[in-house]
């Protein structure tokens, strides 16, 4: 069975959301007997991030994430989903306040439901991270990260709190299906 890898190197949103969906879809209809999903991206938009997390979850096959240089922000929700998670040598897992973009006028009741919208998604963003990390030596401090005080984590930092298993260099085999997405 072969092994499939996807090098995401983008933002998060809804067209590298639909890409990652549709890979992973073909991967498995090929037989991929893994699918090895290499990350570079500073993060995007939460409801697609959580999205392909739980898709990733839900696939029938092990997901191996790696880190190739940067996962931040909601990048590090679809990282977690790896049930096998390395980073590179040289490489930042970066957690930081959550902030939209409004356009517009809004009035009282929008402002409340993105209130409302904003509260869930931290929430759903640190049990994701507790439940990803339960194990780990060192606690995160994840709803502290998304309010008020960004961290960042070096490998061996990201080791000791479970959000890797190993420090290991990109995996390429020549035999590997590989796609991308970028944009």
């Amino acid at each position: 069975m072969p092994l499939h890898a996807i090098n995401f190197t983008g933002p998060i949103n809804a067209s590298t959301c639909s890409q990652l969906i549709e890979k992973a879809t073909v991967a498995v209809q090929q037989g991929a007997s893994c699918l090895v999903l290499n990350i570079a991206t500073m993060g995007g938009e939460c409801s697609y991030g959580f999205t392909m997390y739980n898709f990733l979850l839900a696939l029938p096959i092990p997901v191996h994430t790696h880190n190739l240089g940067t996962v931040e922000s909601m990048g590090n929700i679809i990282f977690l989903a790896g049930e096998r998670r390395t980073a590179c040598a040289h490489s930042k897992f970066l957690f930081h306040p959550f902030h939209w973009h409004l356009q517009g006028a809004v009035d009282h009741s929008r402002m409340s439901e993105y209130t409302m919208s904003l509260d869930y998604d931290l929430h759903l963003y640190a049990r994701i991270v507790a439940e990803r990390t339960h194990d780990a030596i060192e606690q995160l401090e994840t709803e502290k990260y998304l309010i008020a005080a960004p961290r960042i984590f070096d490998p061996h930092q990201a080791m000791a709190c479970g959000l890797i298993h190993g420090i290991e260099p990109t995996l390429i085999k020549a035999e590997f299906v590989t796609s991308f997405i970028h944009s």
